[in-house]
Parts: structure tokens; sequence; C-alpha cells
């Protein structure tokens, strides 16, 4: 039976190794940590469970393509429910929006709020939708680097329809030509942080990544993101995939142009195949430091990362939701801060999740479990000491007087987690959530291909690579790798 190593256990990892055992090989996963997931992992703190990096989920469609592939039903072993609100957000001058996952109230909403005519947001809904529809089969389900992708009827229909895409303005350019309100103009903005962009350099085709939310709605797992993982670790292990936790790969061993296994220390681990779900940049660096990496790409800018607040609060707040937006006042100037000036914004946009509001267990009775994001550039030696500090404060004193009551005496524990540590815990280069950012007209083709074009049966998946981050699109990199990856001939 011919051998796959996958290095990593992120849901780009997992998925990737459902697809291939289904496909017939023998499938190792090698995770450094003890635990699975990734960034998509949970810890407790003092009676409190915080998930510890992705806090949105939507298109769990793509969850239950796997338990269907392996001929499962997904809600035997995975659980999740249908958000009625998708989110709150909040302005400085007291505007409140509540974007509902129904789409007439959202537009009912949308007019009340902001007064803005439902024909002109219905508009703009279809147009985003299009979008994906002409791009979704070619930019994110399929290789970029594979001649065959381009001559297919989908490509032909969308190079037709080039200019639906707006690639010429920038997403704040479409948002602001569509509305007339600031605040809606702001609203739409935001979806540009989803893949850690600047809507104000990121191109108009990114209109549709606000389609996944608004189209097909927000979710949540009735255990938390952590149960994602969970699941998606129990279907692999019911289909034969091996796992080995503590064990770092420091080596991706070749012979001539082809792979040949992995060094586990001093310990050789023959394989056919090596997929890395480890970020693409610490793949060349740390495990093939003899090739010559491909400088063009992984010199590219990178995406956004975070400051975050993990909060214990004994407390609990009947107008937040799961989700929660706190806006800066000036948008333009926190990503120029973000992206140009390289630190943190003095006014930060604030993103509080709190799935207790869900999972109850998450915290104990008539308290909170509090994850606060904060938007920050990728790590460039800033003091970041320095900026948790400052940033600490701004954001208990702002969040304290939107919600009318101090906050800093209700913080009954803590955890900070920084670019660096970002960096240290998931080995994602400089910090960055997303891999490259996507601010370049030509971004989707800047980003590293999904295998190797110098080394034979060497395959990469994950955000730092093609089709990019988030767990949608992590998921569509394991499938993309997998129909790549040939079939076993019998």
């Amino acid at each position: 039976m011919k051998k796959i190593v996958i290095i990593g256990s992120g849901v780009a990892g997992l998925a990737s190794g459902v697809r291939l055992a289904l496909k017939g090989y023998n499938v190792h996963i090698f995770e450094q940590n003890k635990y699975p997931g990734g960034k998509l992992s949970s810890f407790k703190l003092k009676g409190y469970r915080f998930d510890a990096g992705p806090s949105l989920f939507t298109m769990p469609h793509f969850i239950s393509e796997l338990f269907e592939l392996a001929g499962e039903n997904t809600s035997d072993y995975f659980h999740f429910k249908k958000k009625d609100v998708s989110c709150k957000y909040f302005w400085q001058d007291g505007k409140t929006f509540t974007a509902f996952g129904s789409q007439e109230k959202f537009l009912d909403e949308v007019e009340l709020k902001f007064n803005e005519p439902r024909e002109k947001v219905i508009r703009y809904l279809k147009k985003a939708k299009k979008k994906y529809e002409l791009t979704g089969t070619l930019f994110l389900e399929k290789s970029l680097h594979k001649i065959k992708t381009f001559f297919s009827a989908s490509t032909i229909k969308a190079i037709l329809q080039l200019q639906v895409f707006e690639i010429q303005k920038s997403l704040h350019q479409v948002n602001t030509n569509a509305f007339s309100s600031p605040y809606l103009i702001q609203f739409f903005d935001r979806y540009a942080t989803y893949n850690g962009s600047d809507p104000y350099q990121t191109p108009g085709i990114m209109s549709l990544i606000q389609h996944f939310e608004n189209s097909y709605g927000t979710f949540i797992p009735t255990k938390g993101m952590v149960s994602i993982t969970e699941a998606l670790v129990g279907l692999a292990k019911r289909l034969g995939v091996k796992f080995h936790f503590g064990s770092l790969v420091n080596e991706i061993v070749l012979d001539k142009k082809s792979v040949k296994g992995i060094m586990i220390g001093d310990k050789f681990f023959e394989s056919d195949y090596i997929i890395s779900n480890m970020d693409v940049f610490y793949t060349y660096k740390k495990l093939i430091p003899k090739l010559k990496p491909p400088l063009k790409v992984l010199k590219q800018e990178r995406s956004s990362s975070a400051i975050i607040f993990y909060w214990g609060v004994k407390s609990s707040f009947k107008q937040l939701d799961l989700h929660n937006i706190f806006f800066s006042k000036n948008y333009a100037e926190e990503f120029e801060s973000i992206f140009k000036n390289k630190t943190v914004y003095k006014d930060p946009t604030i993103y509080v999740n709190i799935t207790s509001k869900d999972v109850l267990n998450d915290a104990p009775k008539g308290c909170e479990n509090w994850f606060v994001m904060i938007n920050t550039p990728s790590n460039h030696g800033q003091d970041w000491d320095k900026l948790v500090k400052n940033l600490r404060a701004i954001v208990i004193n702002k969040l304290s007087e939107k919600l009318g009551t101090s906050l800093k005496d209700k913080i009954e524990c803590e955890e900070i987690l920084t670019p660096i540590t970002i960096e240290n815990k998931t080995q994602s280069y400089m910090g960055a959530l997303y891999g490259s950012s996507s601010n370049n007209k030509i971004a989707a083709f800047l980003r590293h291909p999904n295998f190797s074009n110098k080394i034979k049966n060497l395959y990469f998946c994950g955000g730092s690579v093609h089709p990019g981050g988030g767990i949608p699109l992590c998921l569509l990199s394991a499938k993309i790798v997998s129909e790549i990856i040939p079939d076993i001939k019998k």
C-alpha cells in the first residue's frame, strides 16, 4: 500500500488525510503538538473553555462532504446549528446593526438602520453571488498552477465576463460606488479582514467573500469550534489514518528530485508522498533548507495578524451575541496603521466572540468566555509587550464605554496571544494568520501552488498556499491536493 505522510494536523491536513485514505492510501499524520487541530484547537482556564483559533463557521457543507464521501451521516458525529443573528455591529456614535441570518430580515434591517434602498443591496448581493459562481470552481476548487484548469468551459465563461469581477477597483471603491451610507460601506469593507487583507487595496472581486456568510449563513458547532477538529480526527481514525502526536518533523528527506520520507529526530520514516500542512515558508526553511525556495512567492506581503485577549468575564451581556464588532471611527487610518505603518491603531476595531452564548458549559453560570481579537500587522520586530499593554487599556476603556459598565473588574482570568506567540505555536511565518495577503490584484496567482515544481510527490495544503486561509478555503486546499495526487493503480 502506498504511504502518504502529512506534516501537521490542522484542518487542511485532517481533510487531506480523510480524502486520501478514501483513495486507498496508507496515511500517517505527524503533529509536533500533543493535540490535533493547529489553530483550530481549544484550552481551559479557571472554569472557562476557549476556542483558540478560528471563531467563524460558514459553509458547513464542506465538512459534511467529507462524511458523505466516507458513507457516513454527519449528524452521527458532528452537530451544529444555524445562527439567527450572524453578527452584531456597534459604532462609536451609538449606531447599531444586527446582521440577521435571514436575507429578508437582513434587508429590512439595512433599510431601517441605514436608509439604504433594499434594491441596491439586492443588486450588490446578486453581483457578489455571480462573482462566486463564475470563479468558485476555477479559483477555489482547482489548482491555478495546472494548465488543464484553464481549458475548461467554466474558465471560458469567466473570461468572457471579466468586467463582473471589478479587479481594477478596490473593495472599498466597489462598496462606495454601490452605497451612500458610510455605515453600510464600512460593514461591507470589513469582509476584507476575513482573509487578512486591506479593503482599500484588495481588489473588488473580494466582495464575493461576504457571499459565504450572507448566502450560506453563520453556524455554531454545538460543542464549540474545536469539535470540527474532533469530528475530523474521529473520521480519519475510522478510515485507518495513523496519528503521531508530539512528533516534530525536522527534515523532508529527498532522493535526488523526489521525496523519500521524513526525519523525526534521528528516526527515518519512509513515504511515497509527502503533504505539508505546515506554513509553506517554514516548510522550505526548516524541512528542505538545501532546496532553493520560490522567493518571489514567499516574499509576498503577509496578511494581518492579531492580538487576542481570552477573558473569563464575571458577568453576562444581553446586548451581545456570539459574534460582535465594535468599529473604529476611521477605518482608512486603521488599515494604514496595520499595512503601511506596521503598528496597532490607536482606535482599533474590536471583535468579541462569546461561544458561551450558545455553548452554555463554556463558562460558569452568569459568566461569559470572551475571545477579544484586534487586527494587527504581522511581526516585524515591534515591541509587542508595549503594544499589548497599551492596547489592553484602550480595548477595556472602549468596551466599557459602549457597554455602560466597568469591564476591568469583571475580568477574572486572562490569556494573551500575540503575533509572536501565534508564530511560535502554529509555525505561521511572521504570525500572519492567512499566509500572504490578498492586497494584490493578482494575489490568487501569487500564492504558492499545492504541489512542488521541483520535487516529485511533494505537496502543500493549508492557509499559506492556494486558495488561502480560513476554514472553508483550507478544506478546499485539501480537496485540490487529493485530486492532484494520482489514484492508486489496481
